[in-house]
């Protein structure tokens, strides 16, 4: 995607969404001096040009019974086969993210499961794709989470 050009407004309804995602319009509306309809207008606007991807809900893993976070690193035997091990990670639902690295993984997934029996039975049954070979990190404990900086000069 271009590199996209944003304005003052742009800059700080982006900051405001992505501190809180179900922050009202008509509240960024007050906040900005700006009319409900302009700011609905921009939104849309930054939605259509890919910029903002969606509105989601987070839910804490181990409050629906996920106790354990793992990553996975993948290595390849073949890298030709990476749309082929997507495709299959997609299949399983405890695999919340995928990526495709550089370094020592050509994949780096991370997972969710029940405990470690789940994450072993896993890994056993359902990640054990015959492509290559596979590192586990286990997660103790996520220390923090933010969303990607909106800052000015970033975006200008």
């Amino acid at each position: 995607m271009p590199r996209q050009h944003f304005d003052s407004l742009d800059i700080k309804i982006l900051e405001m969404l992505s501190n809180n995602a179900r922050k009202p319009f008509l509240e960024i509306a007050r906040e900005t001096h700006i009319s409900g309809a302009a700011i609905h207008q921009r939104i849309q606007k930054l939605t259509s040009a890919g910029v903002i991807l969606g509105f989601r809900t987070e839910i804490d893993p181990a409050a629906v019974g996920y106790q354990t976070c793992a990553y996975i690193g993948f290595i390849l035997n073949d890298p030709t086969k990476f749309d082929e091990v997507v495709a299959r990670l997609r299949e399983i639902p405890e695999v919340v993210d995928c990526h495709f690295t550089t370094g020592t993984y050509d994949i780096f997934a991370r997972i969710y499961a029940r405990n470690n029996a789940h994450l072993l039975e896993i890994i056993h049954k359902r990640l054990s794709l015959g492509l290559g070979r596979t590192e586990t990190l286990i997660s103790f404990k996520e220390v923090f989470k933010r969303p990607v900086p909106i800052v000015s000069e970033n975006l200008e």
